[in-house]
């Protein structure tokens, strides 16, 4: 098993990589996913959030209202961590079942957003880094992800800089282009991977 940490700042195309990955016969284990796995209704998980941060961080239907919450805690580091403190354990735990499930031959990618500024790069045999430059990740978030400018630069700022990414790449792959770029870069990678 070869375990693949993959990361990149918000807006930088990670979750296009990722799927290309998948298409080729990576094991993704989607940290972004599980951590909305681990807050659904019923879970101790949402029950943790909603008793630390109250209530209102809940919709109509008892789901968690994300951008309630993003909006609490993107502008404060504190409430921030205090989120980090309850869903990271979860998160780890349930990455773990993913990998120990993945046959021995396996590719298996783990999809960790955060993975710079929670000092996770140690885990993994490699580090994979999707780059673009800021101005770039900033045009995306507003233009395709509809976010204000503002909201965008605040999310931006909560991460890593670019630089401490690329400091833990052992590849990356450069975003900076358009999409039809990307693939032959991925596959590149895919096959230094499997090498």
């Amino acid at each position: 098993m070869v375990k693949v940490g993959l990361t990149g700042g918000i807006g930088a195309g990670k979750s296009e990589v990722s799927r290309l990955l998948a298409s080729y016969g990576a094991v993704i284990v989607d940290a972004d996913k599980i951590a909305r796995e681990v807050v659904e209704p019923g879970t101790p998980g949402l029950a943790a959030v909603v008793e630390e941060f109250g209530p209102e961080v809940l919709s109509a239907d008892g789901t968690l209202d994300r951008p309630k919450l993003g909006a609490i805690v993107f502008n404060d580091p504190e409430k921030l961590r205090a989120l980090n403190a309850i869903v990271h354990p979860l998160v780890g735990a349930r990455s773990a079942e993913l990998e120990a499930a993945a046959g021995p031959d396996a590719v298996v990618v783990h999809d960790v957003p955060l993975l710079t500024e929670n000092g996770l790069a140690p885990l993994y045999d490699l580090v994979i880094v999707v780059d673009a430059r800021p101005r770039t990740q900033l045009d995306r978030l507003v233009r395709l992800r509809g976010m204000a400018e503002h909201e965008a630069k605040a999310r931006m700022e909560a991460q890593a800089t670019r630089e401490q990414r690329l400091a833990i790449a052992d590849l990356v792959i450069d975003n900076d282009g358009p999409l039809e770029d990307l693939e032959p870069r991925v596959r590149e990678v895919w096959e230094r991977v499997r090498g």
